[in-house]
């Protein structure tokens, strides 16, 4: 009998562009996964589009709806909840889940972030590597943890930064990696590959004691 393909759900916030990585990946890259959801606290959010164009079910809890925080919090953990999802993926969810509701998906909520975590947490990471000169800059995949883009990284992509490199033209380079990464980490716990359910990850069996990580990534086909 075939093993059951894991449930996934979507957070975004914006244009969708990793969710769209994710769509196109089905059955390829995202063999192991089924997308079963997609939820927006953005209503006119363009990555509802692309879900409901791809036939894939969408949700909105719009901030505005709700006033006090803690109800937005518990919508939001319902919505989730509904889609009945075995993993949890943040792509562009630009709102801070809260404790309680990370907690619960411990080991089964992922994040991508556009720096080389542990450095630039938080919002205009770009700005930020450019601002300080850093010759190397990319994004990170991590588990989610109740600490801002503190938890356990398993995988990161590099990218050189250009003399002539503005938060654009690196913004650009940045997300072709995150579109090739994601994907990819997302099915590896749908296989089984990647676990994390004691202190560490595990990768293949073994403790993944630092991220994965690729300096020369040039698609799909260089990643294990």
């Amino acid at each position: 009998m075939a093993q059951r393909s894991l449930r996934q759900v979507v957070l975004i916030s914006g244009n969708g562009s990793n969710l769209q990585a994710m769509l196109d990946s089905r059955g390829d890259e995202l063999s192991a996964v089924t997308i079963c959801g997609v939820i927006s606290d953005i209503p006119g959010a363009y990555g509802l589009i692309r879900a409901q164009k791809a036939g894939v079910p969408t949700a909105v809890v719009s901030r505005t709806d709700f006033p006090d925080r803690h109800d937005f919090d518990r919508m939001i953990a319902e919505r989730i909840d509904a889609f009945d999802p075995d993993l949890v993926v943040l792509a562009g969810f630009m709102r801070i889940l809260n404790a309680e509701l990370v907690q619960a998906y411990r080991g089964r909520m992922l994040n991508i972030h556009p720096s080389l975590l542990p450095r630039y947490r938080g919002l205009h990471t770009h700005r930020r590597a450019l601002e300080n000169g850093d010759t190397f800059h990319g994004t990170s995949v991590h588990f989610v943890t109740a600490e801002l883009d503190g938890g356990p990284v398993v995988a990161q992509a590099e990218v050189a930064v250009e003399p002539d490199d503005d938060e654009a033209a690196l913004s650009a380079r940045v997300q072709q990696r995150e579109h090739i990464i994601y994907p990819r980490v997302i099915n590896w716990i749908g296989t089984g590959r990647l676990q994390w359910t004691g202190a560490i990850p595990q990768f293949d069996g073994r403790p993944l004691e630092k991220p994965i990580v690729w300096k020369h990534l040039s698609g799909p086909e260089s990643l294990p």
